[in-house]
C-alpha cells in the first residue's frame, strides 16, 4: 500500500476519526497509507527525518513549545541507546485533546513514536497513560495487539499507566515514575535527553506531536506549513470549554482567532467575561481583547499569555470570576508537589487571601499581598508548578480587580452559589473536530 493522497483541508491529525471508538488498523491505512521509507532502519533515512521535521518548523504540542526537530537531534547525538516515551498522561484537567487522540486514532501515535524511535536510534518505546484514563489504555493496547506483524525490526513498544495528578504529566515527572520513584518532577544532575529512563539518552514527546510526526513523514514539510503562520506553521488540536453550545477537542490552524474557534463550536451561549488560555499554569485575558485574539504563540505572548496545552476556556459573565479564581487556586495548592517552600506554603497562603477576599474577610492591601507572592512564588520552585499557578493568579487580580475589590467590601454575591463552571479531573465532555 502507497502513502495516500495527503489531506487538502482540515481536518487533518482528526480526518477519519470515528464517532465512538477507536479507528481500525484498517481504517488507518485506507487513509494514511503505510509508513513512509523514513521507517527503514538506515542512518541516512533517520538524519533524513529530523531535517524534514526541522523544515516543517513543527514545535512540541505538550505546553512548552520546544523545536521538535532540535530535540530530536539532542537524543540522537547523546551516547548509549536511546529509549523514546509517548507523553499522553494530560494531568491539564482543562485539556482532553491527548486522551482524544490516544481513545480515537491510537495507530497515527505509534506511527509517530516508531518514527521518533528511528530517528534516535531508539531500542524501545514507552506510552505514558493517566492510570484513569480506562478507555484511553485500552484502545492503544487494542492498537498495538492490531500491529504485531505489520512492521519487522521495530522496537518493542508497551504501554505504562502513570498515577493520576496535576504535575504527573510533566516530563521530568514522568520519567520520574518510569525509574520507580514518584511521579513527581525533580532536580536532575543531566538533562532527561543524555540521561532519563533507565539512565539512557531518552526522548519525551507528546502525543499530539507524535502524530504530527506520522503526517509530516509521509507528506511533508511543504504540506505541513500550507496551514498556519510563518513562525508557526501547521495545525493544533484546542480544548474549547466554557460557555459555549458544543465544548470540546477542535483542530485549527495556528493563527485561527478566538472568535473562530467559539463560532465552530456552535457560538457563545452568552455573553462572555473573559477567556482563560493555557490552563491552570495559563493566564486569563478579558473577553473584549480575547475574542479577537489569534491563537499563536508570537501573538498571545504579546498579551502575556501562552496557549500551553492548546487550552481556551470561556467564562461567561454569569460565573462569579471570584468564587472560580478562589476555587481553582485552592485545587492549586492541593497539587503540590510537596518539594519547596513556594508550593508547599506560598500557594496555600495564596489560596487562602483569595478565598478570605470571596468572602468579605479579607484584610486591608489582600490584593497587594497577593500579587506580591504570586511574584515570590514564581520561578522558585523545583519544578514549574508555582511558576504557572503563580501566572494564573497574577492575571486573576489583573482582569477582575474590580470583582475582588467588590468580594473584599461587600462579600459572596450570587454566583457565587452557582457550581464551579472550571474543570476538574472528571470524565472529557463531547469531543469533535472542527
Amino acid at each position: 500500500m502507497s502513502v495516500s493522497a495527503p489531506p487538502t483541508t482540515l481536518p487533518r491529525l482528526l480526518v477519519g476519526m470515528p464517532a465512538r471508538g477507536a479507528m481500525t488498523l484498517e481504517h488507518h491505512l485506507e487513509i494514511h497509507g503505510d509508513l513512509p521509507p523514513f521507517a527503514r532502519r538506515r542512518r541516512d533515512s533517520a538524519l533524513a527525518l529530523i531535517n524534514e521535521l526541522e523544515r516543517s518548523g513543527l514545535r512540541g504540542r505538550g505546553g512548552a513549545a520546544f523545536p521538535t526537530a532540535t530535540k530530536m537531534t539532542a537524543v540522537a547525538v547523546a551516547r548509549g541507546r536511546a529509549i523514546v516515551v509517548a507523553n499522553g498522561c494530560e494531568g491539564e484537567p482543562a485539556s482532553f485533546k491527548d486522551r482524544l487522540l490516544l481513545e480515537r486514532l491510537p495507530h497515527l501515535i505509534i506511527d509517530g513514536a516508531l518514527l521518533a524511535a528511528h530517528a534516535v536510534d531508539a531500542s524501545e518505546v514507552l506510552i505514558a497513560i493517566d492510570e484513569h484514563a480506562t478507555r484511553a489504555v485500552r484502545a492503544t493496547d487494542k492498537a498495538l495487539r492490531e500491529r504485531t506483524d505489520l512492521y519487522r525490526g521495530t522496537p518493542p513498544v508497551r504501554i505504562i499507566t502513570t498515577p493520576s495528578g496535576y504535575v504527573s504529566g510533566q516530563e521530568a515527572a514522568a520519567v520520574n515514575f518510569l525509574n520507580g520513584g514518584a511521579a513527581k518532577p525533580t532536580a536532575a544532575s543531566a538533562p532527561i535527553f543524555e540521561r532519563g529512563v533507565k539512565g539512557r539518552p531518552t526522548l519525551v514527546n507528546n502525543v499530539e506531536t507524535l502524530a504530527h510526526i506520522a503526517l509530516i513523514a509521509r507528506y511533508g514539510a511543504i504540506w505541513f506549513r500550507e496551514l498556519g503562520t510563518d513562525t508557526e506553521p501547521g495545525s493544533t488540536l484546542v480544548t474549547l470549554g466554557g460557555a459555549v453550545v458544543y465544548p470540546g477537542v477542535l483542530e485549527i490552524e495556528t493563527g485561527t482567532p478566538i472568535a473562530s474557534l467559539v463560532h465552530a463550536a456552535g457560538g457563545a451561549t452568552e455573553a462572555l467575561r473573559a477567556f482563560l488560555l493555557g490552563g491552570y499554569a495559563g493566564t486569563w485575558v478579558s473577553g473584549d481583547v480575547g475574542y479577537q485574539l489569534p491563537l499563536s504563540r508570537d501573538r498571545v505572548s504579546d498579551v502575556g499569555a501562552s496557549l500551553g496545552a492548546g487550552v481556551v476556556f470561556a467564562l461567561p459573565n454569569s460565573a462569579c470570576p471570584v468564587s472560580e479564581v478562589a476555587f481553582a487556586a485552592r485545587w492549586l495548592s492541593t497539587q503540590s508537589a510537596g518539594q519547596c517552600g513556594p508550593c508547599v506554603h506560598g500557594l496555600d497562603a495564596i489560596a487562602t487571601a483569595i478565598d478570605q477576599m470571596r468572602v468579605g474577610t479579607g484584610t486591608d492591601g489582600a490584593l497587594q499581598r497577593i500579587r506580591r507572592w504570586a511574584s515570590l512564588s514564581s520561578a522558585r520552585g523545583a519544578c514549574a508548578h508555582p511558576d504557572g499557578a503563580a501566572r494564573f493568579i497574577a492575571s486573576a487580580t489583573e482582569v477582575f480587580a474590580n470583582e475582588l475589590a467588590d468580594h473584599a467590601c461587600r462579600g459572596p454575591c450570587t454566583g457565587c452559589l452557582q457550581p464551579h463552571l472550571l474543570p476538574t479531573p472528571v470524565a472529557p465532555p463531547t469531543q469533535r473536530a472542527a
